[in-house]
């Protein structure tokens, strides 16, 4: 049964924290507040963790390099990460949604689906319990939060950025399709820039147009996300919020815009996937024991290689080190390399400066 014929239409919530890390340390900094801030090391290999709005507004993003950022915005200042302050905070945010809902789905540090169709303050309208949780995160950290309120998670989601920072927009039930339809498909939450160009060379650039392919045509070029993108595509999105579910793994890929022949380039590629991994798992205060590469090769053959340790990886060099192993075990490539990707698995919470946490983040690059 779709979310538009369900005898009850959901009520979902997606709470998204403006620019968490950036803003934890403008509000703990007076000194830095209302000016251009990134959050990470701004060494020559430094790479941007968060971004202030200011710092925004000359285009400097999350994983940006540090010098890039720099070159971007000379006025920037770096701050190195507190990430036992971030969860602490996280922790305050998460207890405030459990005054509302048992229901909570987060998907990192500073964003969480809320389910509060039956919520424990017996509240009828979605927007205005999405306000009081808006005023309350305020209230209790002094932080701004943005939401987005919809009858499913991919509209929920998508509402989230409409009217950011601080602020919040529904899509319903009746608005919803017409939405999708005139959605940019770079736009689309779950279709990360390669998807996106996959989709631009078969003509998909708006959810209208993704709305005008088939089924089986969707599965034959997208396989299993094909049914995904067949029903948002329609505003239908049956996904449930499922409170404490814990990935079995977080990974980070890369389709290359030429592929590689060459392993000095694949090993240099692995770099920054294994960087973006690492800070997703000091962040969540995780690591893992299983490092697994994934090879996909101009043919769109693909081939994985793991290794499992007896401890968990301690830092980011050891990802590094052993995905550039693992990659070199199936070289000479029989075919050249269009995409790399690092898998971390037997995820535990020992990591150094380990935390109590939910580790799901999605790491398409």
């Amino acid at each position: 049964m779709n979310d538009m014929t369900s005898s009850t239409i959901r009520k979902i919530i997606h709470v998204d924290m403006d620019a968490f890390y950036a803003s934890v340390e403008q509000r703990d900094r007076p000194e830095l507040r209302g000016k251009p801030l990134a959050v990470g090391g701004s060494a020559a290999r430094g790479v941007v963790a968060a971004a202030s709005y200011e710092a925004r507004a000359f285009g400097v993003h999350s994983a940006m390099p540090s010098v890039t950022a720099k070159r971007k915005c000379p006025d920037l200042i770096f701050v190195p990460p507190r990430f036992d302050v971030y969860r602490a905070v996280s922790q305050q945010i998460r207890d405030i949604f459990a005054e509302y809902t048992p229901m909570i789905e987060p998907l990192s540090l500073d964003e969480a689906y809320l389910d509060v169709t039956h919520n424990l303050k017996g509240m009828e309208i979605a927007t205005e319990i999405a306000l009081e949780i808006r005023a309350r995160i305020k209230a209790v950290t002094g932080l701004n939060a943005s939401a987005g309120i919809s009858y499913n998670k991919f509209l929920a989601k998508m509402a989230s950025d409409l009217n950011k920072p601080n602020g919040q927009a529904v899509i319903t039930p009746k608005n919803g399709p017409a939405f999708v339809e005139n959605l940019p498909i770079k736009k689309f939450h779950g279709v990360g820039p390669a998807t996106a160009e996959r989709m631009g060379r078969y003509g998909i650039e708006t959810g209208l147009d993704l709305k005008s392919k088939s089924l089986a045509f969707l599965q034959e070029h997208f396989g299993k996300s094909g049914q995904y993108f067949y029903g948002i595509a329609r505003g239908i999105d049956e996904r449930q919020v499922r409170p404490d579910r814990i990935r079995k793994s977080v990974g980070a890929e890369d389709t290359f815009v030429d592929d590689i022949s060459d392993l000095g380039l694949a090993i240099a590629e692995l770099k920054p996937l294994a960087e973006k991994l690492w800070r997703h798992c000091e962040a969540n205060g995780i690591s893992g024991k299983t490092v697994t590469v994934k090879i996909k090769y101009s043919d769109f053959t693909q081939a994985t290689r793991s290794r499992t340790g007896a401890v968990p990886i301690g830092n980011m060099t050891d990802i590094l080190d052993t995905s550039s192993t693992l990659l070199e075990t199936v070289f000479p490539f029989k075919r050249p390399v269009r995409l790399l990707g690092i898998t971390l698995s037997s995820l535990t919470n020992d990591a150094p400066e380990a935390s109590e946490v939910q580790s799901q983040l999605n790491l398409d690059i």
